[in-house]
């Protein structure tokens, strides 16, 4: 599964393969055809009340990931993440969105919900106890 992210507004080209928009509004000043959008997946956008308040919070990027991955996992999206899978099965698939920050944003969120990462690390747990820390030495057979 081939996916990527792109800002509506750059060029489409032929490497993007099936063109998506991931947001819940169309992007202000651009006609259909200028998009080159072959689908329309707004119901996987995040819902009106996030994206206000990470507009009006925009240093909240990590409370944003864990609001929108907690929509993303509800029964009401299901059935556009499966489309969402089918399309990727298939081709390259490029989320396209069109806020102007190209680096938070919710397409990045669904590409990394997609790609197998439901949840943002957070630097705690099983996975950071297995460093090489001094408590894993202090535990070497002598």
């Amino acid at each position: 599964m081939s996916i990527t992210v792109k800002r509506v507004y750059k060029k489409p080209a032929p490497a993007d393969g099936t063109r998506i928009l991931v947001d819940r509004l169309w992007p202000c000043g651009l006609s259909k055809s200028s998009a080159a959008i072959d689908h329309w997946l707004r119901d996987l956008a995040p819902s009106d009340e996030l994206r206000t308040w990470f507009h009006s919070n925009p240093g909240a990027w990590v409370a944003f990931r864990k609001r929108y991955f907690k929509e993303l996992a509800r029964e009401a999206a299901a059935s556009n993440l499966e489309q969402l899978h089918q399309l990727a099965e298939k081709r390259n698939v490029t989320l396209v969105f069109a806020s102007r920050n190209e680096t938070h944003n919710n397409a990045i969120v669904l590409k990394e919900f997609l790609e197998g990462m439901r949840k943002p690390p957070t630097g705690t747990g099983p996975a950071a106890a297995k460093g090489t820390g001094p408590r894993q030495a202090a535990r070497r057979p002598r």
